[in-house]
């Protein structure tokens, strides 16, 4: 029995973040203020303050007294320091905000005790960090038309559109060639099309979200600007998705048993019919299938057919080798990878040792709690009912079913808080109750304090936000290659942001599994996250490139790709990741692309097997690459695919050529050198990489021209993958092609 699709959050567990801040140059507000904008004076360490002068009747500390009497001394009669400032830091530093004209801050920033004076910067709090840090600025006004004209087929658990991120405000009609339908939905102008499928029946079915999941990757891909985003205050800011001024069409596939093959590929089937341009697909399996028994690659064939691009995720299973999903060559498969801050969590034990965690807490601190271990060694709901935890943190070892545990155990018992073993320490999550996720050698120390005392307590306080500096990281639960259907196609393709990633969530649907808790928006992980990232982007570069084929869009994402950080890191390779972190805001000019069209497909696939005649039935009409009978000469490696893999026996020698053709999409006179990467560990495995010609020169847009990459080598031991990069350049683009060997 097949198993069944999945949406690919890790854990199956959602969770909140708080988010950093961005600074901009904007100075205060000062218009009709006589010249005031908004300084901060900033006075250094906060002395402590005697008893008899720490407070007043009326409530006002000394430091702020001090503050008022500091400021008076440069305003003139007109003006009093208690209209003037605006705030007072006084708890952890010493200073306060104010309106002041220049010449009273050139003033100030001159007497006794000032540190210093600065205008006050407006910082824009971003919930939606993963833009900013792959360096993808907001939509500007003049370029929301041409993203009107973007229509993105979302393939998920349907939409919560009462949520500000699908507002069709300011929208206009949505393109003329647009055929879909609104059934047993309210569609606006920004969600255009709404279907839903169960059991292969559409009937009286309703496309709303009740899981939020669909909210989540759809605002990801296309949600509009929306301020004030927070949950209960914690990462107040701004919210939005990577093509605000495109429209969505929306395919409720996925219900809470899963989503059946049959919906899936009646979904692709009507989503190229009513005209969408991209496909994502957060949907997958632990494990990849052959090409023509699973649906999406199905499905996204015959979307590639008609110029549709499919991103989809790659899959949660972690680090076992081979379990990436979604691998049909003319899918952009999309892996996760971590941004540039983290949320943290601190449980401080009884003894005073601290252990650092991560979770979404935004509860008040517990303090002195008692630690307790379940009977049985089981945090299940059922194992827990009857057990005396109340006012306790429970302390959750790894459950022997392999589920993970999501603090519903703990929630239900009435405990207090909760600690929870992770196999992704890379993952914050938000619980039902105080708590937070460590790694089994954390839980053990914690267990150590507990069996040394007859009185074990300890104290979990709220969550820290924290910079993340080794971004982009591979996630720990986004799954590996090699790719076991083609050997000589790398999958993933790319990474994109994953971890800790906030959006649009339904109102229908907890974050926590607790009735009582809703929010509009929420903060979840998976390679659920990371695709929607990677379909926003392909929908970006097909808004300014109307006409560029599936594989054209692919190549411009591979190539613009950023190489990931793996200092530190072990096993991690292109296996794990793909050519790197998405980079959108290049791949709309990547001056070169490999391009592929349906025969080449074909091609490839009757390579792998396929006969002519199966082809034909997929294809319409009699495929050439098998008219000879039998398969074709060649393999999946000369697939004129814009990374190049090979698979290889252990430690024998090997040459290999990888045949390829580049198509000018730059300037017509462009021309471009070669340069070969190979890194140290690798210099054996790549011995001798030759590419002919060296050099490509360009006379025309859309020229395209052929070269033939040839490694030779001595292949690494079993289980091993080494990679370099073939990386053609000029002094405007450098397009980047990893080249990976690898066993198995």
């Amino acid at each position: 029995m097949p198993r069944p699709r999945t949406l690919l959050l890790p854990l199956l567990l959602v969770v909140f973040a708080a988010s950093l801040s961005a600074a901009e140059t904007t100075v205060g507000d000062g218009d009709g203020d006589g010249g005031q904008a908004v300084y901060i004076v900033y006075l250094g360490h906060l002395q402590p303050t005697p008893p008899d002068l720490s407070g007043s009747e009326d409530g006002v500390s000394a430091a702020e007294f001090a503050h008022h009497d500091l400021l008076n001394q440069v305003l003139d009669e007109s003006s009093s320091a208690s209209d003037r400032i605006l705030r007072s830091y006084r708890r952890s530093l010493n200073g306060f905000a104010a309106r002041l004209t220049e010449q009273e801050a050139h003033e100030l920033s001159s007497m006794d005790g000032v540190v210093s004076v600065f205008p006050s910067e407006t910082y824009e709090p971003l919930t939606t960090r993963s833009w900013d840090f792959l360096g993808f600025p907001q939509t500007p006004k003049e370029e929301l038309p041409l993203e009107g004209e973007i229509i993105v087929g979302m393939l998920d658990t349907g939409i919560w559109p009462d949520s500000p991120s699908f507002s069709d405000d300011g929208f206009g009609p949505p393109p003329s060639r647009w055929k879909g339908v609104c059934q047993n939905f309210t569609c606006n102008n920004k969600i255009i099309g709404a279907r839903a499928y169960r059991g292969g029946s559409s009937d009286g079915l309703s496309p709303l979200d009740d899981e939020g999941h669909g909210s989540h990757t759809a605002s990801t891909v296309a949600g509009r600007s929306v301020g004030n985003v927070s949950f209960g205050g914690l990462a107040a800011g701004v919210a939005r998705g990577a093509v605000p001024g495109a429209r969505l069409a929306v395919y409720k596939v996925c219900w809470d048993r899963g989503c059946g093959s049959a919906d899936i590929l009646a979904a692709f089937d009507d989503a190229v019919a009513d005209g969408v341009d991209v496909i994502s697909f957060s949907i997958g399996s632990s494990d990849p299938r052959e090409y023509f028994r699973d649906a999406q690659a199905i499905g996204s064939f015959h979307a590639m057919r008609r110029g549709v691009l499919t991103s989809a995720s790659a899959g949660n299973s972690g680090l076992l080798g081979g379990h990436v999903c979604n691998v049909a060559p003319w899918m952009l498969s999309v892996a996760a990878s971590s941004i540039d801050r983290r949320f943290v969590d601190k449980i401080v034990l009884g003894n005073g040792e601290t252990i650092v965690g991560a979770s979404i807490n935004t509860f008040p601190t517990l303090t002195n709690a008692t630690l307790a271990f379940p009977a049985g060694g089981s945090c299940d709901p059922d194992n827990l009912s009857g057990g005396s935890y109340r006012g306790k943190i429970v302390l959750c070892p790894p459950q022997n079913n392999g589920r993970p545990n999501d603090g519903s155990g703990p929630f239900s018992a009435g405990a207090a808080g909760v600690v929870i073993v992770t196999r992704s320490p890379d993952v914050a999550f938000v619980l039902p109750l105080p708590g937070l996720t460590v790694t089994q050698d954390e839980f053990d120390q914690i267990m150590a304090y507990v069996n040394s005392t007859s009185n074990a307590v300890a104290t979990i306080h709220r969550t820290e936000t924290t910079a993340n500096p080794p971004a982009p990281v591979a996630a720990s639960f986004s799954s590996p290659g090699p790719n076991l259907i083609s050997s000589g196609i790398l999958k993933p393709d790319i990474s994109a942001p994953g971890i800790d990633i906030i959006a649009s969530w339904s109102m229908l649907s907890s974050p926590t599994g607790n009735p009582n808790m809703k929010v509009l928006y929420n903060i979840i992980s998976g390679t659920s996250m990371a695709c929607p990232h990677a379909s926003g982007a392909a929908a970006y570069v097909k808004s300014h490139h109307r006409d560029w084929s599936p594989a054209m869009i692919m190549s411009a994402l591979i190539t613009t790709a950023t190489p990931m950080n793996t200092a530190g890191t072990s096993n991690s390779t292109e296996l794990k990741y793909g050519a790197g972190q998405l980079s959108p805001a290049k791949a709309r000019d990547p001056g070169l692309v490999y391009d592929a069209s349906e025969s080449d497909y074909v091609a490839m696939l009757c390579s792998h097997g396929y006969n002519a005649t199966q082809l034909a039935l997929v294809t319409g009409y009699n495929a050439p690459a098998c008219a000879a009978g039998g398969a074709a000469a060649g393999s999946s490696s000369d697939l004129n695919y814009p990374t190049m893999a090979i698979r290889v026996a252990p430690r024998k020698n090997f040459t290999v050529s990888f045949p390829r053709t580049v198509t000018n999409v730059g300037a017509a006179g462009d021309a471009y050198d070669v340069k070969v990467v190979i890194p140290i560990e690798a210099a054996k495995v790549f011995a001798a990489v030759v590419v002919s010609p060296v050099k490509l020169e360009f006379s025309a847009l859309s020229q395209k021209i052929s070269f033939t990459v040839t490694v030779s080598g001595v292949a690494p031991a079993e289980g091993q993958a080494h990679s370099a990069a073939v990386v053609w350049y000029n002094d405007e683009h450098q397009v980047r092609s990893p080249l990976v060997v690898y066993t198995v």
